[in-house]
């Protein structure tokens, strides 16, 4: 597949893998990417645009998802809802291969992030998973690693170099909403921090590498309301930077920080509209039943 620019920023890979030479997915544009010669307005483009074409996916000869066809649009998120086993977590796997790596598992149809297909032939999947960032349900700080340490472990384990360190883990942990918190204790461990503080520290360990979307697999789950009610506002203030795409079972979540929600039903989307429209008046009986609390 052709590159279709030359972009250097990217997400590091999982903490077991190696850095890999330069990837054949777009990061974010700089000199010599042929945006910026379109001018300021579109070189200075943060979040990208993902769309999803004839998804399905399978574990091993169950099919999870089913002809999934939806567009994620740039800085905005995106909340996917509905019933335990519906397949929206599976669709969040989808859009940076990670579904791939569970045994028997596969994907097919089309991803794209703007017009690049990820899952096209000579595209890194290490490079998708930087530029296309995840944070989890439960925070996950790297347990021997100091505060300062696991928000420059992306840098290192992506081979970023010539970007001054400690600029990036500020503005990160700044960005994460985490700054003021933890500035003065840098060198205390990550585990160390309150559940809260943890996930957002995951949060700045993500955007350190600057990926153009960030996926969010239920990630208040396991927080208190306070600690929730933080993280919501930092997704508000993220989606900025970034495309945001997050998977929730709380309803009242998905109406605070989305722009737009889509419901799944036994691996089918069933509905996609704008936020607001979906919980107040959904176009399909099946949504309709599902916000006003008639199954769950």
């Amino acid at each position: 597949m052709t590159n279709p620019d030359s972009r250097e920023r990217v997400m590091p890979p999982m903490p077991d893998e190696a850095p890999v030479s330069p990837p054949a997915v777009p990061a974010r544009a700089h000199a010599s990417d042929p945006r910026a010669a379109a001018g300021p307005e579109v070189a200075n483009v943060r979040g990208r645009s993902m769309t999803l074409e004839k998804l399905n996916a399978y574990y091993g000869a169950n099919r999870a998802v089913k002809d999934v066809s939806l567009n994620y649009a740039a800085n905005q998120v995106t909340a996917m809802i509905g019933p335990s086993g519906c397949g929206k977590s599976t669709v969040l796997r989808c859009l940076n291969r990670m579904h791939e790596e569970i045994r028997g598992a596969r994907a097919e149809g089309r991803v794209t992030l703007d017009d690049l297909e990820i899952y096209g032939d000579g595209v890194d999947v290490t490079a998708v998973r930087r530029a296309i960032g995840m944070v989890f349900q439960k925070p996950n700080p790297f347990p021997t690693m100091s505060i300062f340490d696991n928000v420059a472990a992306g840098l290192k384990l992506a081979g970023i170099k010539g970007r001054d360190t400690q600029e990036v883990v500020e503005t990160s942990l700044r960005g994460a909403g985490l700054w003021d918190e933890v500035k003065d204790r840098l060198a205390e461990p990550g585990i160390g921090l309150s559940g809260g503080q943890q996930q957002r520290l995951c949060i700045a360990r993500t955007i350190a590498v600057a990926p153009e979307v960030i996926l969010m697999d239920e990630p208040c789950s396991a927080l208190d309301p306070i600690a929730t009610l933080k993280v919501e506002e930092l997704i508000t203030e993220l989606k900025r930077d970034f495309t945001i795409i997050i998977v929730t079972h709380n309803m009242q979540q998905a109406a605070r920080v989305s722009d737009t929600t889509a419901f799944f039903y036994l691996g089918e989307l069933v509905e996609h509209a704008e936020t607001q429209k979906l919980f107040s008046a959904p176009a399909n009986p099946r949504t309709e039943e599902y916000v006003t609390g008639k199954f769950s």
